[in-house]
């Protein structure tokens, strides 16, 4: 009785251990099945194949990553990296599951969805498995500087080109975090040299042109970003300095169609580079007069980020013109329908004639005389300054001190600044006992509606 127990005792453990013979024989081969059907774009026979095995059984987790690699040469970004979570929370690597492989994956799935805090923890390990890669120290430099955590990045970027004196990235984001900190002679020597080791990498131009943006550099910027835009990843970046640079030179109408391509480039809507750029290219709309186009930027950006900057006081201060149709026209009108406009409402609302009149960078500017029926007498007539102003921030006491000295140096009796926003505090407060009347936007919607606007 021993003997025959002993017996079927053994014979379960045979079978036992032949069926995980079988089975790690199969196993491997059913594997290797789905990584061929990846290799011959089968996408969707890898994928089912993978998902099979899964159902017979959920901790295979060789099955997970498979169908993860499937999902992500099949560009299904979001459900590769819900299965390689899964595997990097249970699996334990072997050959068919090397670790490095998947991290990198991994860690650039993490990239794409913007998730840095999990990507610069995987680029952390694989610095542990590659401890000589420079490019896996290079992007931890990359992260950190994202984060603004600019020493541990320098430390990362000198750590990569350790590794890879020809790490030209490296060179470059070194350099960029030398000139922030104010170190320009050696955020110079690291930019050169890296466009030194590699004029065809175009991510480098990026760099240099912001060095040259901070110099003020204007010109040159603007050709060094032309360069970075032939890089995917910075093309979207380069084409939103090159618009600033357009900015800042007030070359408005260049500018504004670098804010438009921007947009276009852009991967992501609600991505920062491309609300920057709706708001960029609003302002270029706002200096423009084209406030409907601005009005529309400042909606979409409103619906995405309630409170990015300051584009809920800008839907605000302009929400009068849904339903004032006079205060548009003064604002949107071309430069010679309005300065037609300010000696409509001159005439209108003070009774003055405008003798002269003439458009400036910030409105238009009138010497008038009273306007009178009876003209046959032939007497000197006071002279009066009329100054209108269409722009959106508040008028300083500088510019109703400016305004009164003018006034005084071309003779004349009284001044009138009309603004379509408002004074300042002091403004209002230097203006008192003054020969000087202001005309906020309250006031000269009313003027603008009497002169028939």
């Amino acid at each position: 009785m021993v003997v025959v127990a002993v017996s079927l005792i053994l014979l379960v453990l045979i079978g036992f251990l032949g069926v995980f013979v079988i089975k790690s024989l199969v196993a491997p081969k059913k594997i290797d099945a789905i990584n061929k059907l990846i290799k011959q774009q089968k996408y969707n026979a890898a994928q089912k194949a993978a998902k099979s095995l899964i159902a017979k059984d959920p901790r295979d987790f060789h099955a997970h990553y498979y169908l993860g690699k499937a999902y992500l040469a099949d560009h299904k970004n979001e459900l590769a990296l819900m299965e390689f979570k899964t595997v990097a929370a249970n699996a334990l690597f072997d050959a068919q599951l090397p670790e490095a492989e998947f991290r990198k994956q991994l860690s650039q799935l993490y990239l794409k969805f913007n998730q840095l805090d999990d990507a610069l923890k995987e680029f952390l390990l694989l610095t542990k498995l590659e401890p000589t890669n420079s490019e896996n120290f290079y992007q931890c430099g990359k992260i950190y500087e994202q984060q603004n955590n600019a020493e541990s990045a320098l430390g990362f970027y000198q750590k990569a080109i350790k590794f890879n004196k020809k790490n030209v990235k490296a060179w470059a984001g070194m350099g960029m975090i030398l000139f922030r900190a104010k170190q320009f002679g050696e955020a110079k020597k690291a930019i050169d040299y890296a466009l030194k080791l590699s004029p065809e990498t175009f991510s480098t131009y990026y760099y240099l042109g912001k060095i040259q943006k901070e110099n003020k550099e204007y010109p040159a910027a603007v050709k060094s970003f032309e360069k970075a835009c032939r890089d995917p990843e910075f093309k979207q970046r380069a084409l939103l300095e090159r618009g600033s640079c357009y900015m800042l030179a007030n070359a408005i109408d260049n500018a504004q169609l670098e804010f438009e391509k921007a947009i276009k480039a852009g991967k992501d809507d609600k991505s920062q580079e491309t609300l920057y750029a709706r708001y960029f290219l609003a302002s270029c709309y706002e200096k423009n007069r084209k406030i409907d186009k601005a009005i529309e930027q400042w909606q979409i950006i409103s619906k995405i980020s309630r409170n990015f900057r300051d584009v809920p006081s800008k839907l605000s201060e302009y929400k009068d013109l849904q339903s004032n149709d006079s205060l548009k026209e003064f604002l949107t009108s071309s430069n010679a329908e309005f300065v037609e406009i300010c000696k409509k409402t001159a005439l209108a609302g003070f009774n003055l004639s405008a003798q002269t009149a003439q458009e400036t960078k910030w409105g238009c500017q009138i010497i008038a005389t009273e306007a009178q029926k009876d003209d046959w007498m032939n007497m000197r007539k006071q002279l009066f300054l009329l100054n209108f102003y269409r722009v959106t921030d508040p008028i300083e006491d500088a510019e109703v001190r400016r305004t009164l000295d003018l006034a005084k140096t071309k003779n004349c009796a009284k001044a009138f600044a009309c603004t379509s926003s408002e004074f300042t505090t002091t403004a209002i407060r230097f203006a008192e006992n003054r020969p000087i009347e202001l005309v906020g936007k309250e006031k000269l919607e009313s003027l603008l509606a009497k002169a028939g606007i």
